[in-house]
Formats: structure tokens, sequence, C-alpha cells
């Protein structure tokens, strides 16, 4: 008797997790950016075509290479 009771709640349980994690999942699925949100990678007017891979790896590392050539604030030798 014991036992049974012991699977029977395990089966509450999972089910309980089991619809919240599909309510949390299609929660995610329903997120939209508004219009106004700059994506990095695509430009404001229709006309232009969208970045490549390889345009965006380049901009990352130049923009890293960038950051990597300014001086810490406040590295004081001492």
């Amino acid at each position: 008797m014991r036992s049974i009771f012991g699977i029977v709640s395990l089966l509450v349980v999972l089910g309980i997790v089991g619809v919240l994690a599909k309510k949390q999942l299609g929660a995610t699925r329903e997120i939209k950016l508004p219009a106004s949100v700059a994506v990095p990678g695509v430009s404001g007017t229709p006309g232009d075509a969208p970045q490549t891979p390889q345009q965006i790896q380049q901009q990352f590392k130049s923009a890293a290479e960038a950051a990597l050539q300014q001086p810490r604030p406040g590295a004081d030798e001492k």
C-alpha cells in the first residue's frame, strides 16, 4: 500500500511538472519583438539585403580588436 501511494504521488508530481513545463515553453514561443527594437545585422530600410554571416563575424572581430586597443580605466602602475 505504501509503495502504491508513493508511485501515485510521483505520477501526480510528474504530471504537474509536465503541465508547467508545457506552459513555460508555450510562453517563450509567443514572444515578439516590437518594431522599434533594433536587431543587429538587420537594417531599417526594406531594400537593403541582410548581412551575411561573414560580414557579422568581421564586424564582431573589428569591434573586439577595437575594445582590446583601448586602455583600461584606472590601471595605474605602482
